[in-house]
């Protein structure tokens, strides 16, 4: 099953890599992974998302709560979360299909931000499934380049990852 893992650690150089060393040392995918500052310039958020068994994500979460500079650890999925991804794609945009591709973006809620004569990039964000779905919309062979930052998830209501 899919879990998208959120900690808070210690702002600081090599912390990711000992998360990222965790992980390797086990044999475990991460399947996508950001980190960004908080509101405390001392601390760090990240965000990964790995699939396993209930046991695996267990053993994941003990072993990343034993590393130094991890300060707390909450599996999103124990409970109501909201998640989100933000995926830039250039896809090729020339006669006829400029209308096609924009009338796509539109029902995606995507905005198109940068237009050239041959090509437009969109801006979308939601779940990975909407993201992949706005992808299988699009002819494949129009698709020049593709980015995505991977998940980012935040407890719903009362939910916070706070020290």
């Amino acid at each position: 099953m899919r879990h998208i893992i959120s900690l808070l650690m210690e702002n600081e150089a090599g912390a990711l890599s000992r998360v990222a060393g965790l992980f390797s040392a086990r044999a475990y995918n991460i399947e996508s992974l950001t980190v960004a500052p908080t509101e405390d310039a001392t601390l760090s958020r990240m965000t990964l998302v790995t699939v396993g068994s209930d046991d695996v994500i267990e053993q994941i979460t003990k072993q990343l709560n034993k590393l130094i500079e991890v300060v707390k650890v909450v599996d999103l999925n124990d409970g109501d979360h909201i998640e989100r991804e933000l995926m830039l794609v250039k896809v090729r945009a020339t006669g006829a299909d400029r209308e096609e591709i924009k009338r796509l973006a539109d029902i995606f809620r995507g905005s198109i931000i940068d237009v050239t004569s041959k090509s437009y990039t969109i801006e979308l964000t939601g779940t990975s499934s909407k993201l992949d779905a706005f992808i299988d919309a699009i002819e494949r062979s129009a698709i020049l380049e593709t980015v995505r930052t991977g998940a980012s998830g935040i407890g719903r209501g009362d939910r916070i990852l706070k020290v």
